[in-house]
């Protein structure tokens, strides 16, 4: 098997925030969206995949491989959509998309090196009921090239 090219995201400036469909990354988006909107500045919207995370084309018959294209274009209007139904059309707010296949804690720590400020949801997919955050988060706390702000559930 070949060996993975792990895509970066680089911005300059800006509000990024990890957007993976768990409940936590959506407030993690809401957050960071008023955040963006309090700055000024640009809301970077980040969703890392893999294949054993991508949403499957709904167009692509059940015994096909989609190709990589394919994961990556369900991903973005996913994404897209997870945005839509939480800002609505976020009127006044630039929003910019960055769908890589990559690791999510190195897309955002990629991502951090240009941000202002990197926003993450408590816990995503994860289910490590013991941690005190999500291991995405906890690398992002430690790692990050700029200010990280920690989205916690609603108690």
């Amino acid at each position: 098997m070949a060996d993975q090219v792990i895509q970066r995201v680089e911005i300059n400036g800006g509000v990024v925030v990890g957007v993976d469909s768990s409940a936590s990354s959506v407030r993690a988006l809401a957050v960071a969206a008023e955040e963006a909107k309090r700055r000024h500045t640009v809301l970077h919207v980040v969703r890392a995949w893999s294949l054993r995370t991508a949403p499957r084309p709904a167009d692509c018959p059940p015994n096909a491989v989609p190709s990589m294209e394919a994961f990556q274009q369900e991903v973005r209007a996913d994404t897209e959509r997870i945005v839509a139904r939480k800002l609505g059309d976020h009127e006044g707010l630039p929003v910019e998309f960055h769908i890589v296949h990559s690791p999510s804690p190195q897309a955002l720590l990629s991502a951090s090196k240009g941000a202002d400020l990197l926003v993450v949801g408590h816990r995503g997919r994860g289910g490590f009921a013991g941690l005190m955050l999500g291991s995405v988060a906890e690398q992002c706390v430690r790692h990050a090239a700029c200010p990280v702000l920690v989205v916690r559930p609603n108690v």
